[in-house]
C-alpha cells in the first residue's frame, strides 16, 4: 500500500469518526474504533461502537448505522463506493489505542510479544495501567509485569468462558 493510500485511509476514518461522535453520544454508545480499509477490491468504512454495561445490541448498531449513513451522505465525505458497517468490537477485541487501554483497565488481557519479557512471549493478566512506553499487567500469581508497547505483537481482551 502506498503512503498516499495509507494517509487516505487514516484521514477518512478520522473525519468519519468526527461525524459519528455526536451520533454515538445521542444513542448512548461510545466509539471504540473506526477504520477505512480496502478488502478484495471493495472499500469498507467500519465503525465499532460499545456501551457499558452490557455491550451494544443489534438495535443500537442499526440505529447508529442509519443516522451515520445519512450524515455521511450529507457531508459527501467519501468519493468512491464503499460499504458501511457498524458493529460491536467483539469479545476478543484488540487493544491498539490509548482509549482502548483506558476503557479496559481492570480487565483480563492476553499479550503476545515479539521478544521475550521476563522469560515469556505470551502473557495473560489484569491490565492495571499503561503509559506512552509500556503496559502493566498483574498475573494470576500476583506478579506485576511491565511490557514495552513497541514490543507487543498483539494485545486483546482475554476470552473468559
Amino acid at each position: 500500500m502506498s503512503d498516499r493510500q495509507a494517509g487516505k485511509k487514516e484521514g477518512t476514518a478520522e473525519r468519519a469518526e468526527k461525524i459519528l461522535e455526536p451520533i454515538a453520544a445521542g444513542h448512548g454508545v461510545v466509539i471504540y474504533d473506526t477504520e477505512y480499509v480496502k478488502e478484495a477490491g471493495d472499500w469498507y468504512l467500519r465503525a465499532y461502537i460499545d456501551k457499558q454495561p452490557g455491550g451494544v445490541t443489534i438495535d443500537d448498531c442499526e440505529a447508529v448505522s442509519r443516522e451515520f449513513s445519512d450524515a455521511l451522505d450529507e457531508a459527501d465525505l467519501i468519493d468512491e463506493a464503499y460499504i458501511l458497517e457498524v458493529s460491536s468490537p467483539g469479545l476478543g477485541r484488540q487493544l491498539k489505542k490509548d482509549r482502548h487501554l483506558a476503557y479496559s483497565v481492570g480487565e483480563k488481557v492476553e499479550i503476545k510479544t515479539f521478544k521475550e519479557t521476563d522469560g515469556s512471549k505470551e502473557w495473560e493478566g489484569t491490565l492495571t495501567g499503561f503509559d506512552k512506553e509500556s503496559v502493566h499487567i498483574e498475573t494470576e500469581d500476583g506478579r506485576d509485569i511491565r511490557i514495552i508497547r513497541k514490543e507487543i505483537a498483539v494485545m486483546r481482551l482475554a476470552l473468559e468462558l
